[in-house]
């Protein structure tokens, strides 16, 4: 069986068809109406010398225009020494940081509070002696089955 829906627009001012569905913005508001011709035209006519003496704000129309990409607050606009400088402070205060990508946050942040606060010292390697390594090894626990079977 085929089907054919048809969307029919209507003038929200009169009722009678409408041939465009018009969007415009007011006090921060979006609004959208369906106006036949006559009224879009009225409309757009209404705004005229508002839209002439008014500025642009906000996005555009235009698809061609790049978007910005955003970053976070936290590494935006570091230089390649300052990221090497906190690297480098990290390094010496015993924090963990990688040679090269993102910079954790709680790095970033125990640097930025560096004057505040104290750095916690490094932790010293833990070795491990031969005493320790040949911990007797625990005799592995039974089920209940084989436990109540072995009785």
């Amino acid at each position: 069986m085929a089907q054919i829906t048809q969307v029919k627009l209507l003038d929200d001012l009169d009722g009678g068809e409408a041939a465009e569905s018009v969007s415009f913005s007011l006090d921060g508001k979006s609004y959208e109406i369906d106006l036949s011709e006559k009224h879009a035209a009225a409309l757009r006519d209404a705004f005229a010398p508002f839209v002439s003496s008014a500025r642009r704000t906000g996005g555009s129309t235009s698809a061609a225009r790049p978007r910005m990409s955003t970053r976070s607050s936290a590494g935006a606009g570091r230089s390649r020494a300052e990221t090497a400088a906190i690297r480098e402070w990290a390094t010496a205060n015993g924090l963990e940081v990688s040679a090269r990508g993102r910079i954790a946050s709680s790095v970033l942040e125990a640097y930025e509070n560096r004057g505040t606060t104290t750095a916690a010292p490094a932790a010293e390697p833990v070795v491990e002696s031969d005493a320790v390594a040949e911990v007797e090894a625990k005799p592995k626990r039974r089920t209940r089955k084989k436990a109540a079977a072995e009785n």
